[in-house]
């Protein structure tokens, strides 16, 4: 399934600055994205995907940062590729091997 990217970095930083300026005038962080989403034009559950991002990238929250997870992203495609390259050497390797095999028996 493909995220569509409907709001630019620029945007879902200011919506996140702004949640965070003037989340102390709100009971909760909920209420606080829950005004400010429609201002932005999203759902509120969106925002708050933001602003939960935004804590974790910054050290507020616990999780993994996106940089780390495009790191892991990135050596999970680096060893399927070498899994791949690999799986073919060996298939290779067997077909040469037999191939010395068949040559040896028939001289």
């Amino acid at each position: 399934m493909n995220k569509s990217n409907k709001f630019s970095p620029e945007v879902r930083e200011r919506a996140v600055r702004m949640v965070l300026e003037h989340r102390g005038e709100y009971p909760s962080l909920w209420a606080a994205v829950e005004s400010m989403a429609p201002k932005i034009g999203c759902v509120p559950q969106t925002l708050l995907g933001w602003v939960q991002r935004h804590e974790i990238d910054t050290g507020a929250r616990d999780g993994v940062t996106t940089a780390e997870a495009q790191r892991v992203k990135e050596l999970e495609r680096e060893v399927k590729e070498l899994r791949r390259a690999n799986e073919i050497l060996k298939l290779a390797s067997a077909f040469f091997a037999q191939a010395e095999l068949d040559r040896r028996l028939k001289s």
